[in-house]
């Protein structure tokens, strides 16, 4: 059961409501894997995904998610909406919303424009990333594909490595997996390490080695290639050297250490190809993991009774 009609964030989100979900995801993950790819779960139902940004993985794994339960799934760009024309983030939602939308799903540079979004409008609302805020989808999948692995996700030691600093995706993985029991250290460089960053009950360090060693599942950052321009590193091939994820350092993880990455990977600076073309390495699944974590998703928040917020069936 989900206590809000919205999915905004997993700092907002209970364990108890994220082990939910992860449970509905495994149900789901047997639809993707079948020969038979649909169910009458959306019928009826209208999910919009409302982009601001750039997407391939997030945009197309909720569209297919859609489509799989036999939903309505249409797409909305900033480009080529009224947005071009000056219509306003709330009247582009309110528009929306009264053409009978079930679910709205968002995508936007600014932090907090999903909450402004859900705030206005009667449809539920998912952030599909927001600033450099949270990516609440990317955190419940990477969770699945950990317990889809260990049988859960309570007692893993994770390490995070990267650009910690700009990542959305850290910051839903750190509050998912400390709710869940896990415990987490962020590596990275200084300059791309935010402040206090320890005060979310984690460790920090600079030094990626001591992060890895013995760790369970080490997930990389992407490095936003255009940060680099503000003089927050020195060079793609000088932070490989001394933070990218190589067959060296994961050999210092545990044995059959999990490696992931939120994609799009940069090869040869987060991780390196041979990492990658490992059997450790779950990128694609994670992937996959995706859609059956977006399933549950639209399965729970349009089976909600509004006036409970409880599922129903």
């Amino acid at each position: 059961m989900l206590r809000a009609k919205d999915l905004l964030g997993l700092r907002e989100t209970s364990a108890e409501e994220i082990h939910e979900i992860l449970n509905t995801a495994e149900l789901m993950k047997v639809v993707i894997t079948s020969n038979n790819k649909k169910t009458p779960h959306l019928q009826g139902r209208s999910i919009i995904t409302v982009f601001y940004e750039n997407s391939t993985r997030t945009r197309m794994s909720f569209e297919l998610a859609c489509k799989y339960m036999s939903g309505t799934a249409s797409n909305i760009s900033a480009s080529t909406s009224s947005v071009s024309k000056g219509e306003t983030l709330i009247d582009t939602a309110r528009t929306l919303d009264v053409m009978g939308t079930d679910v709205m799903i968002m995508r936007h540079p600014m932090t907090g424009a999903p909450h402004l979004m859900a705030r206005n409008v009667k449809a539920a609302v998912i952030n599909a990333g927001d600033g450099i805020n949270e990516h609440p989808t990317q955190g419940l999948l990477d969770m699945y594909t950990m317990k889809e692995r260990f049988g859960g996700v309570k007692g893993l030691r994770v390490a995070i490595v990267g650009d910690a600093r700009h990542s959305r995706v850290a910051r839903s993985n750190i509050y998912g997996l400390t709710k869940m029991g896990a415990s987490v250290v962020v590596a990275g460089p200084p300059t791309l390490l935010p402040p206090d960053l320890d005060m979310l009950g984690i460790d920090v360090t600079d030094r990626v080695d001591d992060a890895v060693r013995g760790a369970d599942v080490v997930m990389g950052l992407r490095i936003q290639l255009e940060r680099q321009k503000k003089g927050l590193f020195p060079t793609v091939r000088e932070y490989h050297k001394y933070f990218g994820l190589t067959e060296d350092r994961i050999a210092m993880a545990r044995p059959h250490a999990l490696v992931m990455h939120p994609g799009p990977v940069n090869r040869g600076v987060e991780i390196s190809s041979e990492v990658m073309a490992s059997p450790e390495s779950k990128i694609d699944e994670q992937v996959t993991n995706g859609v059956a974590v977006r399933m549950a998703l639209l399965f729970m928040l349009t089976r909600q009774k509004p006036e409970t917020g409880g599922i129903h069936i």
